[in-house]
């Protein structure tokens, strides 16, 4: 049985090494691996959510809700929008993208990622006969390369992917930068062609910042959000989207009717509802962060970039270690951290690490010293 040609040429995305891998080579307890290479909330789900799920277990012979109106109420007093510019996915935010591309793509169609960044988009896109054109992010700077974004740019253009904070390496995208993209992109405003903007704000919380305002101005916008970081529900797999009520009412005639699970939805209700332990999330996340940032600052054989999410880029090129080299390192002492050598637009010289609780950073830290010889 032969694949469809898109199919055949997709680069397989490349996930990190689970706890139950790492465990089995290195003869290490899995309860004792320390996670740094998913970008995951290590504080746990609220209880409110724990509570939730429990109350729900004898309804799992249920089907889920359909229209979900309660829980788009709710994201939208957490977003300040009405529940028609929302569109929430069962599948995190894959399954958003997944409805964009089966939505508006034809085939011949180009999408523009600057790199490196999140290589799923390319992943969830290419199968649909679309089409990447890269533009560049500065590492020197750590800030978007705007002019090669704006070249890129041509009738072609169907969509943008533009990930703020920036994963792997955690910087933001300015609100001038992306007007500038944004005007370009339609042709109400005099671009050269009618493109979606796709603006990744999964991280968003970490960064204290948002876009939204921008839904105002442009309709030709689309936010893409996860439970999965903050909010502490990766293992539900809750994803949703902010944009024009023409594009939501476009993307709900494709999307699945029942992929949300009647778990998730009412572990995304107590959730988003809890303001406590949002507000304890995401200054616990921070905290962390900066401890890590200040941390590995102060090493000599290795650069860190200043980051707003709950991960940061690590440069090891004076280091002696490729990514690779290092990460085995890790493992060896059961740590689990991001060889960034797949993301395009890095070498094998770079690794990315994700917040973990104050115990497990000093951990950390304490076995990158090791490993890098530093005191």
């Amino acid at each position: 049985m032969k694949a469809r040609k898109e199919v055949m040429e997709l680069d397989p995305y490349v996930p990190g090494r689970s706890k139950e891998e790492i465990a089995q080579e290195f003869g290490v307890k899995k309860e004792d691996i320390i996670k740094l290479g998913s970008n995951e909330n290590p504080f746990g789900p609220a209880e409110s959510a724990k509570q939730a799920v429990i109350a729900e277990l004898d309804n799992m012979n249920r089907y889920p809700e359909s229209n979900l109106e309660e829980l788009k109420s709710v994201m939208g007093k957490y977003v300040g929008l009405p529940a028609e510019q929302i569109i929430v996915g069962g599948d995190g935010a894959d399954e958003i993208l997944d409805t964009l591309a089966k939505t508006f793509i034809e085939e011949g169609d180009e999408f523009i990622v600057p790199l490196p960044s999140y290589m799923y988009y390319e992943f969830l896109f290419k199968p649909y006969g679309a089409v990447p054109r890269y533009a560049k992010w500065n590492l020197d700077t750590n800030t978007l390369d705007l002019d090669s974004v704006l070249d890129a740019i041509n009738e072609k253009t169907k969509f943008l992917f533009l990930c703020t904070p920036n994963n792997p390496t955690g910087a933001l995208i300015s609100q001038d930068e992306l007007r500038a993209i944004l005007e370009k992109t339609s042709k109400d405003k005099g671009g050269v062609c009618d493109a979606i903007v796709i603006i990744d704000e999964a991280y968003t919380e970490y960064a204290e910042t948002t876009n939204v305002n921008l839904l105002d101005e442009y309709d030709n916008i689309f936010i893409i959000r996860t439970l999965s970081k903050v909010m502490g529900l990766a293992g539900m797999r809750i994803g949703y989207g902010l944009s024009s009520k023409e594009i939501i009412d476009f993307m709900q005639r494709i999307k699945p009717v029942f992929s949300l699970t009647k778990l998730s939805y009412v572990a995304a209700l107590a959730t988003l509802q809890d303001e406590e332990f949002i507000e304890y999330s995401i200054e616990k996340g921070i905290e962390s962060r900066e401890y890590l940032y200040n941390e590995i600052s102060k090493m000599k054989k290795v650069k860190v970039l200043k980051s707003y999410s709950n991960y940061m880029a690590i440069d090891l090129h004076d280091s002696g270690f490729t990514a690779a080299e290092i990460t085995r390192e890790f493992m060896k002492r059961g740590m689990i951290v991001r060889d960034c050598t797949s993301f395009k637009g890095l070498d094998e010289y770079w690794i990315r690490i994700s917040i973990c609780t104050l115990e497990e950073d000093k951990k950390f830290i304490e076995a990158m010293k090791e490993i890098l010889g530093e005191e």
